[in-house]
């Protein structure tokens, strides 16, 4: 294993510039998923905490030190951001992986990167984005605005924390709003991390905070602040369905969230290549260690191809044996934590229970490590009534269920309450167009799975949230949209 220097973590809260201990004084533990080690004490924000960022993030939107800056000046700042980003990649990846237990090839290939472009891509965006004139009468010129919507307060996951945080504090801090982040406390250090990047790069004090945290402690608080504008949360339905019962009972914030999925991946007889077909259902449900709202968990395959399909599937699984994912070679690693692996664990052992067939996998393993590793599992025979169907499992945990008929696959595909992605694999373009559009889901992939680019929107139907991540559609969220109507008394 090559030798890496471990980051000097700091766990403090970072509140109007300046690095700084909870108010009262308390921390959690970091623990690392890859071997079981005390990474750091991170500061264990509260209200007060709370409190006093989002005065910080108040107070800087209202002299207007980066809200009445010039677009030009605010990509200037983004771009540099951006760069310091790149420019400590090597030291973002490692903290991403022994916080979070992901590959460090990917990591760094995909989180680093992904997170710098998307900081990139927003910073210069904004001085692109034009307002608007009504096609009034005469009388009348109508001028149709954006603005800032003001105090942004931004709750991220623990799988990607890099890319959701630059997915909502890019557009957000583009548009010219404060930010308040608050990181999950199963992998809070690239987050806080990000926040001395960003005043490295420009971004006033007070701009961006970042106030780690329990969810009771430190999130709730922020989605209950009347003084926040807007919450943007990423995480599981159950709390965003909190989140925006707490955004109705302050003061009626705009709540944006992007929450679970259970994707449905349909493969036809007729699909055009059957072994890519086999590597993007195996490849996007184990990366990340299954750990992504949007892998196609449940895998539709037509009878006459299922067996010939399987065969390849469980013939690649070998290289998704976990291992430690700081060698340069692993590509499947540790789950974030203990909490999360048992909660996998018990997911298979129901599975077994409700007469699933386990295919392959199943086990915790590589135990003597202290690590949270989980093999690759497949399961056959798979009803859509099913727990392991039903339930967003969050884990490597592939269901695989037959089909004969393209209405019924449809429809089972749409018993869901999620709808977030789906795929369609068939030669036929009138079947691709048609399953694709009677599928309810924010993106349908077509003869690939996963690709994607910053350009496009990233969120879902029912309830697999509100609004969208990424692209133009992005700004939506942290903008407001105002009409300034002036009156013309011509004088000729």
């Amino acid at each position: 294993m090559q030798t890496l220097t471990r980051p000097a973590f700091d766990g403090r809260a970072l509140i109007n510039g300046q690095r700084v201990a909870s108010r009262s004084g308390a921390t959690f533990t970091c623990i690392s998923p890859v071997d079981g080690a005390v990474l750091t004490e991170v500061a264990r924000c509260e209200a007060a905490d709370i409190d006093a960022a989002v005065a910080a993030a108040r107070a800087a939107f209202e002299d207007r030190r980066w809200s009445g800056m010039a677009p030009a000046k605010r990509k200037k700042v983004m771009t540099r951001f951006a760069d310091l980003v790149l420019a400590n990649a090597q030291e973002l990846a490692l903290t991403e992986t022994l916080d979070m237990g992901k590959p460090l090839r990917y990591a760094q290939a995909v989180d680093v990167n992904s997170a710098a472009n998307c900081l990139r891509w927003y910073g210069e965006a904004v001085d692109k984005v034009y307002d608007e004139i009504a096609p009034t009468a005469d009388t009348a010129l109508a001028l149709i605005t954006r603005e800032p919507v003001g105090v942004v307060g931004v709750i991220v996951p623990w799988n990607y924390p890099m890319i959701m945080a630059a997915w909502k504090i890019a557009p957000a801090l583009a548009a010219g709003n404060s930010v308040v982040l608050k990181p999950s406390e199963k992998s809070p250090l690239t987050a806080l991390r990000l926040g001395d990047l960003a005043l490295e790069a420009g971004i006033p004090a007070g701009v961006f905070n970042v106030v780690p945290g329990y969810g009771p402690e430190a999130g709730s608080p922020l989605a209950l602040h009347t003084d926040v504008d807007c919450i943007a949360f990423t995480g599981s339905t159950a709390v965003g369905k909190k989140i925006h019962v707490m955004a109705g009972q302050s003061n009626l914030k705009r709540a944006w969230t992007e929450l679970g999925g259970k994707s449905p991946n349909i493969v036809f007889a007729d699909c055009p290549n059957l072994d890519r077909a086999v590597e993007a259902a195996v490849g996007s449900i184990f990366f990340n260690q299954g750990q992504s709202c949007n892998a196609p968990s449940r895998l539709f395959v037509e009878a006459s191809i299922k067996d010939a399909f399987l065969e390849k599937a469980l013939a690649l699984l070998p290289q998704y044996t976990p291992r430690n994912p700081l060698e340069p070679d692993t590509i499947m690693g540790a789950l974030v934590d203990t909490v999360q692996m048992n909660n996998v664990l018990r997911y298979i052992e129901l599975g077994k229970s409700e007469g699933a067939k386990l295919l392959a996998g199943g086990e915790q393993t590589l135990t003597e490590t202290g690590g949270c590793y989980v093999q690759a599992t497949v399961f056959d025979g798979v009803r859509n009534d099913m727990t392991i169907a039903r339930e967003e499992i969050f884990g490597p945990v592939l269901s695989v269920l037959s089909f004969s008929d393209t209405a019924e696959v449809v429809r089972q595909a749409n018993q869901t309450i999620y709808g977030l992605q789906a795929g369609v694999w068939t030669s036929d373009l009138n079947k691709a167009h048609g399953v694709a559009r009677a599928l309810r889901a924010g993106t349908v992939h077509v003869n690939q799975y996963d690709e994607d680019d910053i350009t496009v929107p990233f969120g879902g139907f029912k309830q697999s949230g509100v609004g969208r991540d990424k692209s133009l559609h992005a700004f939506d969220k942290y903008t407001e949209c105002k009409t300034t109507w002036i009156r013309i008394d011509s004088p000729v």
